[in-house]
């Protein structure tokens, strides 16, 4: 089933719980819905986690966590998701990103050249940032909705599916002790 699925790959809950960094958040993480793994919490967490991994900002996780509280979705599934957008898939992710942006636009893509300076970093938000932003914000809506509806659809389709697998036992079990 996916519950086990994604337990397995879940930190414990007291260990997040004693992180220093989470203080801030104080007791509002004793919520037990932000520890639950049913099909509401999960497929909101992940759509959570998904519409934060592409907004362009250092501290996602913090945002994720920060929505996760009073959104009463896991608190752990939603963090880890916004790993998708890690250091090695930033790159061609935002790229992407920026693609979306220019195409809806309408403008034409520009060549850039990283430069690690100040004055690159205004003159690119200048020239590429309002396709670079609205790509983000598009492929933000549409893969958190995505990654929602998605996770919720696998999700009920595990069950059904378990449920059949576990009638069919049943039934062959009651076919066999209906035979002389």
């Amino acid at each position: 089933m996916l519950k086990k699925f994604i337990k397995r790959f879940l930190p414990d809950h007291h260990k997040i719980k004693k992180q220093k960094a989470l203080k801030i958040f104080g007791s509002l993480l004793h919520d037990p819905n932000l520890w639950h793994l049913n099909r509401r919490s999960a497929s909101g967490a992940f759509g959570l986690g998904l519409f934060f991994a592409f907004w362009p900002v250092p501290f996602q996780m913090w945002l994720s966590a920060g929505a996760a509280i009073p959104l009463r979705v896991n608190l752990p599934l939603s963090v880890a998701t916004v790993w998708i957008t890690n250091p090695f898939t930033m790159p061609p992710i935002f790229y992407g990103a920026y693609l979306v942006g220019a195409t809806i636009l309408g403008t034409d893509t520009q060549a850039f050249h990283f430069q690690l300076s100040w004055d690159w970093v205004v003159q690119s938000l200048e020239t590429i940032g309002p396709a670079f932003l609205l790509g983000c914000g598009v492929c933000s809506i549409v893969f958190g909705l995505a990654g929602f509806l998605g996770l919720n659809y696998i999700w009920r389709w595990s069950v059904v599916k378990a449920w059949q697998v576990r009638q069919a036992k049943y039934a062959a079990k009651q076919a066999k002790l209906k035979q002389p």
